[in-house]
């Protein structure tokens, strides 16, 4: 619901009571009297006032009302209210509709507004109305706190003031500066670029400061009065509520002046500080109040220590005490907006718990006197400290590396800039950082030290290893860049040596160059037995793995991934050099249709790098998850995972991001119809044409060529395909330009078409020798037989591969050769080809694959099937929700918060939060109660 800003904002008092003068605001004053000078010559607008909490936006407002009354202006006051759930335009409504003088026809607004599926003719109404009483004279549109407006309010105030903007209303919004959410930012660059003027409200000077002040205690303040009230850095709403309470306690009034004879009070819990509080979530109201304890700047991964929790798991409450103000990043820190929130929130916790919280965070031992841990400052130099701490680091990064991190900086800090071992931390942090999600930062820590230069061999060996390590998931020829230089330098370590030859066959092998990688592959193996390092052991026998692959032996493939990831489990996650190595495996298992086995690695990857704070590890085994669940058919729940692995902060055009994210991300939008979404990842397609690693060159090829083929261009898809499918054999992809065994018949479908008879044949002979090289593998015989089928146009090796993909996960590549198999039989007997068309609907429709939904509908019309039976069960009564969706939306009414349903899924928070956003803009809801309302109705058959 919607409030009056007017009479729920803080507004200075005197001594009786009544509200005092505006003070230290005459330029805003004199703003608004020229913009409402203008709106009386019939010049509109919107003007957006913008400053940070208490600052007194809501009080400009009311002062801008009043004026705009007095000049006989009709006026429209309306505000969303963060306490409430949102009414869909209900701040907007709320404000036209009551009042002195609402709007004429309000029932008929009202209905429209509460009847399902009227939003279009509701906003119709709303203009038309608006343009009517503008027609008899000016009108101001005030709305307060667009921060927590809905998504609705935002798209008609931006339409309305776009659609009546040569009519004489003056829109004036406010909104709080800072982090809002997306679709605000989003309407506010719409209005700024639709010339919206802007009133940005700064802290109050010196002067308006003593003059509030005077004007609450009512006498002038004495030196000791006014440095009290400048704590408050000029925030009216702070200052009033921190001087409130003085009147009736300690300021007396001598000689005309206001004095405090006691001295300062005790910091004390403030009115609006507390409201804050209680509109966060419990996990951000306990970080918050661990911040306040801790005092000064903190760091995520400290809160993350103290409150017994992962520096991942606290993404969603360090987002919300930004998004309410009360915290702002400092550098790589947390610091409170101002110092009288922090003692505010303070005030409000027990005396142990705070000394308590003090003595934790200063790695003092229990029971240190308070007085000790608010002192505590390790000083520079002090080397005893600084190795503690790296030792600590060590023992933390298996089970905490967030904690760990932050040691290992403080090191850092301790060693000081000359230290000779100050290389070595550098490169022990580099890693910690990567693993916690400071990517960023572990890069610039790494750059700087190789910039500045005077390292020794093995410490830029180091420092060059932790680079490598790092640029592995975002550029894999930065990491091959890396690892070459660090191997070449003279007089290295067997270890170091070992491990960077090591991480470059990795690169090398990421980036498709396959031969290269063998043979350095094989030189790491002689230097790393020779220095009997495991590390570089387990890494090594990936790469035998992903070579064994290339060469279409997937038996021995298998072998080497399984005991690849049997090492790195046995040494454990800190000393990996490429975390995960269990990814290839479960990547490996998926690629030959042992698709349960691969969910299962997946899951438990996930649930322990996201338990352990890794978030890097956690965002590559998502990626993992979401090429999985694309063949697997759960389309919805595969662009959730790619949502939820770039939720935190966009990875950008990272290599590892370039051949998951964006091509499971294309895949799923083509097979959705989502053309707006595919062109986009087209986009991305043609930049990853010109990448340096050939394998990201070609998933860029086989993205356009599959965008090609759905636009009806197939010699495009075909010349799309020229650089990969003539390149040299020995680094050729080992599916001869696709990606997945599956693909195979997507290739021959397409090359016929295009009439390339040569690479249809080409792709045939390919999946054949795949299939008998590896006999075990029934999805590799399926793939081979549906890609002869198509090949010599023949039904026995498409009924073939029907029976083969039975039994299989696949349920893309079982619905294709289902639609296949029925096209062949569908030209000479069509009455047998309808099962084959009703089996791939069915799985086509499981999987929301509105594209391939439609293509199979107009083949059974074209084989006499006219009407479709409804599907029964579940999908009755949610027909416009995928499954998953329909899962977490049946969880969440029955009061499951985020997390909790995540865990009952096995799904990351962030990829339940995304079926649920795409729930609600389907069902037309806004709020949890609606959707529960919702479940009730439709289960109960209303």
């Amino acid at each position: 619901m919607s409030v009056n800003p007017v009479t729920t904002r803080t507004v200075p008092e005197g001594l009786d009571g009544v509200p005092t003068p505006l003070r230290g605001r005459d330029a805003e004053l004199a703003f608004i009297e020229e913009r409402l000078d203008a709106l009386g010559r019939g010049d509109g607008g919107i003007v957006r006032v913008e400053g940070p909490a208490g600052i007194g936006r809501s009080r400009i407002l009311a002062e801008a009302a009043a004026a705009a009354r007095r000049r006989g202006t009709r006026v429209f006051e309306g505000a969303a209210d963060p306490d409430g759930q949102f009414v869909p335009l209900g701040p907007l409504l709320d404000g036209v509709l009551s009042g002195e003088e609402p709007l004429s026809g309000a029932q008929r607004l009202r209905d429209l507004a509460t009847t399902p599926g009227q939003r279009f003719w509701l906003l119709q109404e709303l203009g038309e109305r608006l343009r009517e009483a503008a027609r008899n004279g000016p009108l101001l549109v005030v709305l307060d706190d667009l921060q927590w407006c809905d998504d609705l309010t935002l798209l008609t105030f931006h339409t309305l003031a776009a659609g009546l903007s040569s009519y004489p209303i003056l829109w004036l919004v406010a909104v709080r500066g800072g982090s809002v959410p997306s679709g605000v930012r989003t309407t506010l660059d719409r209005i700024r670029q639709a010339g919206a003027r802007e009133l940005v409200m700064e802290a109050l000077d010196d002067r308006a400061v003593a003059r509030i002040t005077e004007d609450v205690l009512g006498a002038p303040p004495d030196p000791d009065v006014l440095r009290l009230a400048q704590r408050a850095e000029g925030v009216p709403q702070l200052l009033v509520e921190l001087l409130g309470p003085l009147r009736e306690e300690a300021v007396t009034i001598e000689s005309g002046t206001a004095r405090m004879p006691a001295g300062p009070p005790a910091p004390r819990q403030l009115p609006s500080v507390a409201r804050r509080l209680d509109q966060l979530s419990d996990e951000a109201r306990e970080l918050v109040q661990t911040a306040a304890a801790v005092g000064g700047t903190v760091t995520v991964a400290l809160l993350a220590e103290l409150l017994g929790r992962s520096s991942a798991a606290l993404i969603t409450a360090v987002r919300e005490a930004l998004d309410a103000d009360l915290l702002a990043e400092s550098g790589d820190h947390l610091a409170f907006r101002h110092d009288l929130i922090r003692e505010a929130v303070e005030a409000g916790l027990p005396v142990p718990l705070r000394q308590a919280l003090r003595r934790q965070a200063a790695g003092l031992p229990p029971g240190t006197p308070a007085d000790a841990a608010q002192a505590h400052r390790p000083a520079p130099g002090d080397a005893a400290r600084a190795d503690r701490l790296r030792t600590e680091a060590a023992e933390l990064a298996a089970t905490a590396p967030g904690p760990a991190a932050e040691r290992s900086l403080k090191a850092l800090e301790l060693a000081g800039a000359a230290a000779p071992e100050r290389p070595r931390i550098i490169a022990e942090t580099i890693p910690l950082l990567w693993q916690t999600g400071r990517a960023a930062q572990a890069r610039e820590l790494g750059a700087t030290a190789l910039a500045a230069g005077g390292l020794g061999p093995e410490d830029e060996a180091l420092v060059r290893l932790a680079l490598a390590r790092l640029a592995v998931p975002f550029d894999f020829s930065e990491a091959v860049r890396q690892a070459r230089a660090g191997a070449a330098l003279p007089g290295i370590s067997l270890t170091a040596r070992g491990r960077l030859l090591a991480v470059l066959a990795v690169g090398l092998s990421m980036s498709g160059e396959h031969t290269a990688a063998e043979q350095v592959a094989a030189q790491a193996w002689e230097t790393a037995a020779a220095a009997g390092d495991r590390s570089a052991e387990a890494t090594l026998t990936t790469v035998r793995s992903a070579v064994s692959f290339h060469r279409m032996d997937l038996t021995e493939a298998f072998r080497q991934a399984e005991r690849s990831a049997a090492l790195a489990d046995a040494l454990g996650v800190s000393t990996s050099l490429w975390v995960p190595e269990a990814l290839w495996h479960a990547l490996l298992a998926h690629t030959t249709g042992r698709t349960a086995e691969a969910l299962a690695v997946v899951e438990e990857g996930i649930r322990t790098t996201a338990t352990q704070g890794r978030t890097a590890a956690t965002r590559m085994w998502l990626m993992t998850r979401s090429r999985i669940l694309l063949e697997a058919g759960r389309l919805a729940d595969a662009r959730a995972d790619c949502e939820a692995a770039t939720a935190e902060d966009d990875p950008g055009p990272g290599n590892l991001a370039d051949v998951t994210l964006r091509y499971v991300m294309l895949r799923v939008a083509l097979h959705t119809d989502d053309r707006p979404t595919a062109r986009t990842y087209a986009a991305q397609a043609r930049r990853m044409r010109s990448d340096d690693a050939p394998v990201v060159r070609h998933f860029g090829s086989w993205m356009l060529a599959l965008t090609a083929d759905a636009e009806g261009r197939p010699d495009r898809a075909m010349a799309e395909l020229d650089e990969v499918m003539t390149s040299p054999a020995e680094d050729r992809p080992a599916y001869a330009g696709l990606i997945d065994p599956a693909d195979a018949p997507v290739l021959v479908r397409l090359a016929l078409r295009a009439g390339a008879l040569e690479r249809a044949a080409q792709a045939v002979a390919q999946a054949e020798r795949r299939a008998a090289l590896n006999p075990g593998l029934t999805f590799l015989a399926a793939t081979a037989a549906h890609a002869r089928g198509l090949l010599d146009n023949d039904l026995a090796p498409l009924v073939r591969a029907v029976r083969l993909y039975e039994d299989c996960p696949r349920v893309l590549a079982r619905a294709s050769a289902l639609e296949d198999a029925g096209r062949k039989l569908a030209v000479t007997r069509r009455a047998e080809a309808v099962p084959y068309f009703e089996k791939a609907l069915a799985l086509y429709e499981r999987a929301g694959a509105a594209r391939d939904v439609a293509r199979v509908r107009r083949r059974l019309r074209a084989a006499g099937v006219r009407k479709r039976p409804s599907p029964a069960g579940p999908d009755r009564v949610w027909p416009e929700l995928t499954a998953a969706e329909t899962r977490v939306v049946r969880l969440v009414a029955r009061g499951l918060t985020n997390h909790q349903a995540a865990e009952q899924l096995s799904l990351s928070p962030h990829t339940v939060g995304s079926h649920l956003r795409r729930a609600f803009t389907k069902l037309d809801v806004t709020s949890r109660a609606e959707l529960t309302r919702l479940v009730k109705l439709r289960d109960s058959g209303e």
